[in-house]
């Protein structure tokens, strides 16, 4: 059966490497909706090229354009045994288009759609981003209190001098939060409603969260 995944979370809340890990376990494309706008505004393609037009104006690209690009990435070929998007949906309304896309993708073919939330104590979460560090040459990323590297500030690959990024402080990380507990955080109660939610502790070590990952797809 097709499985259709997606990831609900804050900011810090270990998404990106559980999501990167599960793509490779289960071979289906990791769909990033940031990485797939930039990739149609590089291309130049008709909906490229109207989605550059909001963003040189400083404004969103609209709902139902984001919608018609991600339409188009899921239903390629790769993607017909099952898909991991990240970054989508934000919203509701973003979350009922992507019930409709589905709905037509799939033409009433089993699949199994799963939105599964990284539940973890925002303190946590804010320690995490205030000690993230990483590597400017090959992207590794360290944390000082639970991924530190070898050597101080020290890159373990190549070691180059870690860096820090101007938004990783305790302010900023506050106002990204109180973000998206705003914006976001209302698909909890819309996918919990549907019976389509899949919560798990996100606290622990990558290897604990992984194990309790795969317990909730798997089933």
């Amino acid at each position: 059966m097709k499985k259709e995944l997606i990831f609900l979370g804050p900011p810090a809340c270990g998404k990106g490497t559980q999501t990167s890990m599960l793509a490779k376990h289960l071979g289906f494309p990791h769909v990033d909706t940031g990485s797939l706008l930039r990739a149609e505004i590089s291309a130049q393609t008709e909906n490229g090229k109207i989605a550059k037009a909001f963003i040189d104006k400083g404004h969103l690209v609209p709902v139902e354009l984001v919608g018609a690009i991600i339409k188009n990435r899921l239903s390629k070929e790769d993607c017909k045994n099952g898909y991991i998007l990240d970054g989508y949906p934000r919203s509701v309304e973003q979350a009922d288009l992507l019930t409709k896309i589905n709905d037509e993708i799939d033409q009433n073919n089993p699949s199994d759609f799963r939105a599964i939330y990284f539940d973890t104590d925002t303190e946590i979460l804010i320690s995490r981003i205030v000690n993230r560090r990483s590597c400017p040459k090959c992207g590794e990323i360290y944390n000082l209190k639970f991924k530190p590297p070898v050597n101080e500030n020290k890159c373990d690959h190549c070691g180059c001098e870690l860096t820090q990024r101007k938004d990783d402080n305790e302010e900023t990380a506050k106002a990204r939060f109180e973000t998206y507990f705003n914006e976001t955080s209302p698909l909890i109660e819309y996918y919990k409603n549907k019976g389509l939610l899949k919560t798990i502790n996100a606290q622990g070590t990558i290897d604990e969260v992984w194990e309790r990952l795969l317990s909730v797809i798997e089933d």
